[in-house]
Parts: structure tokens; sequence; C-alpha cells
């Protein structure tokens, strides 16, 4: 079963496993159709992409966690050129945490490298190219070890529920300097564009976790 939005990536990758001896059972090029054609075909693996239609963003990658939820067994492998952090975690921890794979298109040198990888995933092995294991390290340090001691120290006192009135007088500081640091906080902790009091609430979450 494979999912990929271009049409020539999509038509070479059948050509090609249907001349190494696999069948393509369904290939599409969007996530919703991913999920129908595998409650359709019940394949032995799935090929699917991150980034598809509609939104072009993390669709296919999601799309495989949902079908994991469903499918624990199910084989997946990932091909993509991104590496989508939040729900790559939670695809390598689906099911028992064999059958997946996640390889990126740019680092994959070789026809039969790709190959093989799809054979043991299906298999029930595990391939992960080693940047996306770097890069899933990095994201789950501690999330304040970007800031300073300063913004360490004013996350603190939003965790305690002052505003930044109380907070630039507890710190001798301007209300001004105080909304500088909260900018910077939310920034470096890489939270999303939203209601300025969700994302100190966010912030808090980050804090307490930390």
């Amino acid at each position: 079963m494979l999912a990929e939005d271009s049409v020539l990536l999509r038509e070479g990758l059948i050509s090609l496993l249907e001349r190494l001896g696999h069948e393509v059972v369904a290939a599409v090029g969007d996530a919703p159709a991913l999920v129908a054609a595998v409650e359709e075909h019940d394949p032995d693996i799935v090929v699917t992409d991150v980034r598809m239609p509609p939104g072009f963003q993390d669709e296919g990658l999601h799309a495989a966690v949902r079908l994991r939820e469903g499918r624990p067994a199910l084989p997946v492998l990932v091909l993509s050129q991104y590496v989508q952090r939040t729900y790559a975690s939670d695809l390598l921890d689906s099911g028992d945490g064999t059958g997946i794979g996640y390889l990126l298109k740019d680092r994959v040198g070789q026809v039969e490298e790709f190959v093989d990888a799809l054979c043991e995933v299906a298999d029930g092995g595990t391939v992960v190219d080693p940047e996306v294991v770097r890069q899933l390290l990095r994201r789950r340090r501690d999330p304040l070890e970007r800031l300073t001691p300063r913004e360490r120290e004013v996350l603190a006192l939003i965790a305690e529920g002052k505003s930044n009135g109380a907070i630039a007088r507890d710190l001798v500081v301007s209300e001004a300097a105080v909304g500088k640091h909260i900018g910077s906080i939310l920034a470096k902790l890489d939270l999303p564009q939203a209601d300025e009091t969700h994302r100190r609430v966010l912030a808090v979450l980050a804090f307490l976790r930390a």
C-alpha cells in the first residue's frame, strides 16, 4: 500500500516495487484515501510520505499513527524529506515498537537500501534513519535549556500566576523588559502562535514538566 502525493515519484515506486516482485495493491495521493485503502485492502505493509493533501503538513504521518492505533501489528514505512517530530515519536511508540521504519528520501543512497528496509519492516523489524533519531533525541532534551537564567526566573514567576507588572516589581525592571523576556521565552520554547494567555499556560506546563 503506497501513499505519495507526487505522481512521478508514486509511479516510479510502483514500477520499482513491481519489478522486484512486490504487489502494490493500491497507490493513493492523500491521507483520507490512505486510510480508506488500508481498510479495503488490508496490506502487508504501508509506505507513506509525511506531507500530503489536503494541508501538506503531517497528514500522512498522522494517518499512519491512526492506522497503527487500530492495527498495532500493521507494518509502516515512512519515506519523507522531513522529520515531523511530533507524530514520529507517536509512530515509533505505537504497537510494540516493531514493524516501523522512517527513512529520509534524500539520504537513501541506493535502491537496494530502500528495498532491504521495506522487507525488514514488513517482517516486523525497525529501521530508522540516524538523522531521525538525532532530531527526536534533541526534542526530548530539557526544553528550558535554551533559556537564560533571567528568562528562567521570569518563567518561574509566571508559573506562580504573577502578572507582568508584578514580575517587573519583583525583579526591579520595567514591564517592557518583562514583555521582551516573555516573548523570548515563548519563541525559544517553540510554542505555536495563538492567544497570548494560552501561550503563557503552555509555557508554564513546559516549566512544570521540566
